[in-house]
């Protein structure tokens, strides 16, 4: 197991909203879902291609492919929903309108002096 692949108690509640889970299963044998889920985070959190995916988590096809079909069917809401309600600490987000950009901020113009909308006088 790799170090950010999922951890069981995070297994136990992803795995009964995967679709297929209920038995009915048709034609080839399908790729270990966790592999592959482990694939796809794995993907998410690098930001690397799809197609340099590391071998341990099988074809980068396949990745792919249940990626954007479980995406169509809404499974990654409703994961993420579980997961949010089962491990509230889970989830921090940082909403970029409340961070402050700088002066020196990539894409500032260079040479522009930036003025306060509201000056104060003294009397």
């Amino acid at each position: 197991m790799a170090r950010f692949d999922l951890s069981e108690s995070e297994w136990t509640i992803i795995e009964p909203l995967l679709p297929g889970t209920d038995g009915r299963r048709v034609g080839r044998p399908r790729l270990d879902d966790r592999r592959v889920l482990n694939a796809i985070f794995f993907v998410l959190r690098t930001g690397t291609p799809w197609r340099d995916l590391p071998e341990r988590y099988g074809p980068p096809t396949t990745a792919y492919n249940r990626f954007n079909r479980w995406a169509k069917r809404g499974v990654w809401l409703a994961i993420f929903e579980a997961l949010a309600r089962a491990l509230p600490g889970s989830l921090a987000l940082i909403d970029s309108s409340i961070v402050r950009a700088y002066q020196h901020a990539a894409g500032g113009k260079k040479g522009v002096r930036i003025t306060p909308s509201a000056v104060l006088v003294a009397d």
